[in-house]
């Protein structure tokens, strides 16, 4: 079961089993939005006085009066070659305002996640090993007061603080038009807390539990008492026996980062995928929401399966035959 080989087997049927939750995805997606009462050609039309014939033109014109399932079909075939299509608000190719909206999603995601992956394990490690001390009882009332508060309350928390109390930060990160978020870094810093705050005190946590209870471990008092010295000990036995359990977890965080975070976003205006997503939906643009949709879904599949790879090459207990 420990073969390079095995590994290798073990490893395509994740891919497999990812693949098909892809194509799971991208029909549910699709039901949802056939699911919303009205259409887009209604929607576009909405408010400018336009006679039902002028509708079913337009409907035509968009190929909405094709049946479901064929609609559903040519995408697929189509996102399988690399067109994802065009918007129906606008024309624009979905590729082209996904790859606008994600580059900046995508800033402020990998900033958070740069900060997220150390400190959650630092953090957790550090209690971990002062279980039951002064240190540990304070990060642990810390992370329980994060995980009991709900995202936009401790995004309005923050702008209440830094913005309009010290007025130290922007309340709303919106770059300057034509510019992207990183040349002004400051409307970045309160998105980038309201998400670690939510995000660091699950991982810390759970750090935190592995460490306990790998440093109670036989190995780790077997090292200690013959002489191992205390930064190998950690590195060797504790910090890998904690990581296996907290990377899947710590996946599904960066998964959410990474793919637009809808309640940041809008929070703080901030021009990701969250508000393409809102404004696609209200519009009933299927494409866009589909686009949007299978993104986000891309990438949290990727993330938790190379966190399985991880957790199970850290673990190869974990490696069972399916």
């Amino acid at each position: 079961m420990n073969s390079p080989t095995s590994m290798v087997w073990w490893v395509l049927r994740r891919v497999g089993v990812a693949a098909g939750t892809l194509l799971a995805a991208s029909a549910l997606v699709f039901a949802a939005t056939q699911l919303a009462p009205g259409d887009a050609a209604a929607a576009r039309l909405a408010g400018q006085g336009a006679s039902p014939a002028q509708i079913a033109e337009l409907r035509h014109k968009l190929g909405l009066d094709r049946p479901a399932w064929e609609r559903y079909g040519d995408w697929l075939w189509s996102a399988l070659h690399g067109d994802l299509g065009h918007s129906y608000a606008t024309g624009e190719p979905v590729s082209a305002l996904i790859a606008e909206r994600a580059g900046n999603s995508l800033v402020l995601g990998l900033v958070a996640a740069a900060l997220l992956v150390p400190s959650a394990v630092g953090l957790g490690l550090w209690a971990g090993l002062r279980a039951g001390r002064s240190a540990d009882r304070v990060v642990t009332t810390a992370t329980l007061a994060l995980v009991s508060l709900p995202e936009f309350v401790i995004g309005t928390l923050l702008i209440q603080v830094f913005a309009v109390g010290a007025g130290w930060l922007p309340a709303v990160s919106v770059p300057p038009t034509g510019q992207g978020p990183l040349s002004q870094p400051q409307i970045l810093v309160l998105p980038v807390l309201t998400l670690l705050s939510v995000c660091m005190a699950q991982n810390v946590r759970l750090v935190r539990a592995g460490v306990t209870e790998a440093a109670a471990s036989d190995a780790v008092r077997a090292a200690r008492l013959g002489g191992v010295p205390e930064h190998r000990v950690v590195l060797r036995w504790v910090l890998p026996a904690a990581l296996v359990p907290a990377i899947p977890v710590l996946a599904r965080y960066l998964a959410y980062l990474l793919g637009g975070t809808l309640v940041a976003e809008t929070l703080f205006g901030y021009p990701g995928l969250a508000a393409a997503l809102v404004n696609a939906t209200a519009a009933r643009d299927a494409p866009v929401v589909l686009g949007v949709g299978m993104l986000v879904a891309a990438v949290t599949v990727l993330l938790n399966l190379l966190a399985d790879v991880l957790a199970t090459a850290l673990n190869p207990a974990m490696r069972r035959p399916s």
